[in-house]
């Protein structure tokens, strides 16, 4: 599957702008853009690890409310 990608225009401080076309030279990236790309991929990693660690931490909570309610009215030696 081939996206097209879409051309944007960003303004950088001159200090990102640096960053940027220093990046650009020391890595041999192709274009410019290459590093904006791999700069917003890491961005969207870092939002899918938060997005995973709360996850985790709801479902801790649901754990707790879940091992409360695991006996359904039996005793704790009481089976089916």
């Amino acid at each position: 599957m081939n996206i097209a990608a879409q051309k944007i225009s960003i303004s950088l401080s001159p200090l990102l702008y640096e960053f940027v076309q220093n990046y650009y030279a020391k890595h041999h990236c192709k274009h410019r853009s290459e590093v904006i790309t791999l700069a917003l991929r890491l961005l969207q990693q870092a939002e899918l690890e938060d997005a995973y660690r709360d996850a985790d931490e709801g479902n801790k909570e649901i754990d707790e409310l879940f091992s409360i309610t695991t006996l359904d009215g039996l005793d704790e030696n009481e089976t089916w």
